[in-house]
């Protein structure tokens, strides 16, 4: 087969490592895909949102198989654009992808269906939205609707801080838009926690558990960022949670596809909130594998990705069994400074080649000439197995030591809180 993989950060790079090690698969394409990935694919110019740059590659390819890692290509239509013009797809259609593209479509299908999340209110300018604060208690989550790369949810301990918020997303526009409308929610307590599962519209498979870290700094402080690092399995999963989620929010979520008549071929990424009394409540559905949470559960996948992938597409999901490594993972995410804000691009990375025993995933880099430089707020992904997760830490934390580019920053407590 053919594969292209559509997408160029950490986890587009995850998804392509483990296509190249299947027996499936004779040529695989990324576009644009990263210097790291050119070491397995064949990297083809072009943007994400060219759509119709897209189909043409496939077409002259003879693509049997694409797989749209990022959100947007997903919201804006491009698994409608190729299905329709006769070609596989690993990834919903449009309509479906709204579960990700819309906060507020999101909430009103899990209140449709039954699905346990927060109380919300749904506003559509910032008075509204002063008039609606009074109905909720501090902390509040003020999340902008559209797409906000991760950044679009900040988490309020008072009116102040609350105002704030909605005024840069509804009045000033920071969010290039995705803040026009907002979506108002209580402050869940718990702990939080990621499931990833294939699903083919009949069948939903759920992947093995995985813990990410959103914010910047130790101890879970500062600003959410797109994920400082994950650990698979999650070592604080409660016992027993696995019936939970498959009664409460997995069959739920598959029924209210089948009667909404989305057409959901791929994979759903759900964050979860885990309350003192076990019960777990949906943060956000994700359309797309959730980074950096497909580093780590992709590595622990023992059966072969292609053949999963072409299940989902041609709704045969049910006739896979899924099979995982028992090792531990862990993934450490090596960023610029100052990112999740402002941070500077260019820098020269060194001293890639010493690292042994783990797998480094791209993030954010560039080749310019022969040299490896960053190009982004997350530049690499250092993973490694271990037959604890002391054993997978030791190993990313000992290679992260090594690896070099000027303001390197990483958590140091990935996979302990």
């Amino acid at each position: 087969m053919k594969v292209l993989v559509i997408g160029s950060g950490g986890r587009e790079h995850a998804i392509a490592y483990k296509l190249s090690s299947s027996p499936q698969v004779d040529q695989l394409f990324a576009m644009p895909g990263n210097p790291g990935m050119a070491e397995i694919a064949t990297l083809v110019e072009g943007s994400v949102e060219d759509l119709d740059g897209i189909l043409k590659f496939v077409e002259q390819k003879k693509i049997d198989l694409t797989v749209i890692g990022p959100e947007v290509p997903l919201c804006m239509g491009l698994a409608d654009l190729l299905e329709d013009h006769g070609h596989m797809v690993f990834g919903p259609r449009q309509q479906a992808a709204k579960l990700e593209g819309s906060k507020a479509f999101s909430k009103h299908f899990m209140a449709k269906h039954h699905i346990p999340t927060a109380r919300y209110e749904e506003v559509n300018d910032y008075q509204e939205a002063l008039n609606a604060l009074e109905h909720f208690d501090y902390p509040v989550v003020v999340k902008a609707d559209g797409l906000a790369a991760g950044k679009g949810v900040v988490i309020c301990e008072d009116a102040s801080q609350a105002k704030t918020a909605l005024k840069e997303m509804m009045v000033d526009g920071i969010m290039d838009g995705a803040g026009r409308k907002v979506v108002l929610e209580e402050f869940l307590e718990g702990f939080e926690c990621s499931l990833l599962c294939f699903v083919d519209g009949k069948t939903i498979l759920p992947m093995v558990s995985a813990k990410d870290h959103k914010q910047i700094y130790d101890g879970n402080q500062g600003p959410n960022t797109g994920g400082m690092g994950s650990v698979s399995p999650n070592p604080f999963l409660p016992e027993g949670i696995e019936q939970k989620l498959e009664t409460k929010i997995l069959q739920p979520f598959l029924k209210g596809l089948q009667e909404d008549g989305l057409d959901y071929r791929g994979v759903v990424f759900i964050g979860l909130m885990i309350d003192r009394q076990n019960e777990p409540k949906v943060l956000e559905f994700n359309v797309r594998f959730g980074d950096p949470e497909t580093q780590s559960i992709l590595l622990r996948l023992d059966t072969d990705l292609c053949e999963v992938m072409v299940a989902c597409a041609k709704r045969t999901l049910d006739q896979i069994t899924l099979k995982w490594k028992e090792e531990t993972v862990a993934c450490l995410v090596l960023a610029s400074s100052g990112y999740p804000g402002s941070y500077p691009k260019g820098l020269t990375i060194s001293d890639l080649e010493r690292v042994q025993d783990v797998i480094v995933f791209h993030a954010g880099t560039k080749k310019v000439e022969d040299e490896l430089q960053t190009n982004g707020g997350r530049v690499l992904n250092i993973c490694a197995y271990g037959k604890d997760l002391e054993e997978a830490r030791a190993k990313v934390y000992q290679a992260a030591e090594v690896i070099d580019f000027e303001g390197k920053y990483y958590r140091h407590d990935i996979g302990l809180i």
